[in-house]
């Protein structure tokens, strides 16, 4: 394809971030770093100086020091401004638009909205009665939470403590929580009395209740109402309202605990589909200077704009959605299913609240295409400059769909990091074209590279995700880690000195980027690396498939790849649409990527995140356990992958 699906305008690239941000840099340092691809490589060149230097031009508060980095040559061992002393909440409440600080839908159930002084009234009062119940310095507040603005300031009113932050969504099951907060041992415990979805409520006062058994550290528990304006909560031993909880501390200037730029701030969790979730710590001043980087630099993001993500607490991209305050945006936060009840409240949602950067998952982009819908026929969207949409691989066809069925003039960005890095590798760029299903570019200060089996980097074609110098967002480590040891064999092991995120990728002639999926779901038959994301784009086409997962059996000796199939409701899998489905895979792909088994399933085993679950699935199909079936949002799927009669034979 010779033609890009979106260039901005030249008026766009003027007004862009990035452009008075590159031109700041030429200025402040007698460069002449003439686009994008000079800048970039500037901030791999001169990481300290670049890190320092999108500190001081993005205005955020804090003293970072003399010192920019030590043991900068060790991974780990990195530690970026280590004389540095500031606040995450501090800047946060400081970017806090005046008027339309947070505003709330809970489907069509529930909507408000906060001004920036109520925000910061309800922190203030948070944080008094947080400090009232013994809450400091490295302690941890846990909370099974909708995305709503309690959960924004209780977050807001934990950090400012300079105690740890740690949130799962209220549709987790009780072993999922305790797997996650049992191991953190929380002090103050948030959550609400029921949550909606799909237009129905679901309380959750008996499963708090037991979790709270399995957590002895808890001090206080504080229910937050939200489908009942006033619920009873005898069945939660020692249980406090929200309002009566703040009732005692009068709203006043909230104060802020200054801390290390390493200083934990959240804990997120692995997927935890092969065991208990591994405890990722993140530190302060690597997330709020990573993110603010994204959203002002990669997503174009001004004071005033409006940012909406869809996503659980559950999910890495709620901390990033939430720091947007840092830019003085709006944050516009939904909790709920996205197609409740017509499947057009996203987009509603979009028109009546004027939303700037609209985010979302590749899953709904492939649903709502699935389903019909065509919001460009009858939404006007005019506010939503940028959708960015991630969790899985945006496959090629989704990228036209966008330009063809939602907007027309519009910087879809795929963007692609994870849980691991609280940010992103590959992004968005406003400022450049957007070819079909490519990523456009490596995210500033980024090392990344594809490297192939022996640690050389290769373009064109396909190798491992890596990046090869520190960057402030990595993790500070794993909880109970004492030593590093498991932090060191998730990441380093493999090359030393070296990041491996465990994306299977390619860089194109356009250098962008293609993500072809998970490494260790890489399908090898005859020892030729195929990744799965290159059979889903073919079988995903199909209108008769709703979904797919495609997993490697292993077959006398070999490894044959097995696809599951999802059919649209009344249909079923014959051999006219098995042949249709080779030939697909077949004509557009290689013969090596045909499956040797189709077989049909009703579901797909998914994380709570949404993305599809391989590994599970390949354990499965293999007779092995799966050892915490409380990381999917429906454990029950797989018991259709197992003992299947159509995988026992030739």
């Amino acid at each position: 394809m010779d033609t890009p699906l979106w260039s901005p305008s030249e008026e766009r690239i003027a007004q862009a971030n990035l452009t008075a941000f590159r031109e700041a840099a030429n200025a402040r340092f007698g460069l002449r770093l003439d686009d994008y691809d000079a800048l970039y490589n500037w901030s791999i060149a001169e990481k300290e100086r670049f890190w320092r230097f999108l500190w001081e031009w993005a205005g955020l508060t804090g003293d970072l020091g003399s010192v920019d980095l030590l043991d900068g040559d060790k991974m780990p061992g990195a530690r970026w401004f280590p004389e540095a002393n500031l606040s995450y909440a501090e800047n946060l409440l400081a970017g806090a638009p005046d008027d339309n600080a947070v505003i709330f839908w809970g489907e069509d159930k529930v909507k408000y909205r906060w001004s920036g002084a109520e925000l910061k009234a309800t922190v203030s009062r948070l944080q008094q009665a947080l400090k009232a119940k013994g809450v400091g310095k490295g302690d941890r507040v846990a909370a099974i939470m909708p995305n709503m603005p309690e959960t924004l300031a209780a977050m807001i009113a934990t950090t400012s403590l300079g105690a740890v932050w740690s949130s799962c969504s209220p549709d987790f099951g009780i072993q999922g929580i305790t797997d996650r907060f049992g191991q953190i041992e929380p002090k103050v415990v948030f959550a609400p009395d029921a949550y909606w979805y799909n237009g129905k409520s679901h309380d959750v006062r008996a499963k708090v209740a037991e979790v709270l058994k399995e957590l002895p550290t808890v001090v206080a528990t504080v229910i937050i109402p939200y489908v009942d304006k006033a619920p009873d909560l005898s069945m939660i031993p020692g249980a406090v309202g929200f309002h009566d909880f703040m009732a005692p501390h009068p709203a006043a200037e909230p104060t802020f605990e200054r801390v290390a730029f390493d200083h934990p701030l959240f804990i997120l969790y692995s997927s935890g589909t092969t065991g208990k979730p591994k405890c990722i710590v993140h530190g302060t001043g690597g997330t709020i200077l990573q993110h603010v980087k994204e959203h002002r630099l990669h997503c174009d993001l001004k004071p005033g704009d409006r940012l909406f993500y869809f996503t659980t607490c559950g999910w890495m991209m709620w901390n990033w959605l939430v720091t947007g305050l840092a830019s003085g945006t709006t944050l516009v936060l939904y909790d709920g299913s996205p197609f409740a009840p017509t499947g057009n409240i996203l987009f509603d949602y979009a028109d009546t609240e004027r939303i700037t950067l609209f985010g979302t998952s590749a899953k709904f982009i492939q649903s709502l295409e699935k389903s019909g819908l065509e919001p460009m026929k009858t939404h006007s969207l005019a506010s939503v400059r940028t959708l960015t949409s991630t969790g899985s691989p945006l496959m090629p066809e989704n990228f036209e769909f966008v330009y063809r069925a939602i907007k027309q003039d519009i910087h879809l960005a795929s963007i692609s990091g994870g849980t691991d890095i609280m940010s992103c590798f590959v992004l968005g760029n406003p400022i450049s074209p957007v070819w079909k299903g490519e990523i456009q570019t490596r995210g500033l200060g980024m090392a990344v590279e594809a490297f192939d089996d022996n640690g050389h980097a290769v373009r064109g074609e396909k190798g491992e995700l890596v990046c090869t110098r520190p960057f402030p967002s990595m993790p500070i480590g794993f909880w109970a880690d004492p030593d590093g040891s498991k932090y060191r064999s998730a990441y380093f092991d493999r090359f030393p000195n070296v990041w491996v995120h465990g994306d299977f990728i390619e860089q194109t002639e356009h250098g962008g980027w293609v993500i072809y999926g998970r490494s260790d779901a890489v399908l090898n038959p005859g020892g030729v690396r195929i990744g799965t994301a290159e059979i889903y784009r073919q079988v995903e086409q199909l209108p008769e498939i709703m979904e797919a997962v495609c997993i490697g059996q292993e077959w006398d000796g070999d490894v044959r790849v097995v696809l599951f199939v999802v059919l649209r409701e009344g249909l079923k899998l014959d051999e006219a649409l098995a042949g249709t489905i080779r030939k697909r895979i077949k004509d557009n792909c290689s013969p090596r990527h045909v499956p040797a088994k189709i077989v049909q399933v009703t579901d797909i085993p998914r994380t709570r995140s949404g993305k599809i679950t391989e590994l599970a699935v390949r354990d499965a199909v293999h007779g092995r356990p799966i050892k915490n079936t409380e990381a999917l949002s429906n454990p029950q799927a797989l018991d259709e992958f197992r003992e299947r009669t159509e995988l026992s034979g030739a």
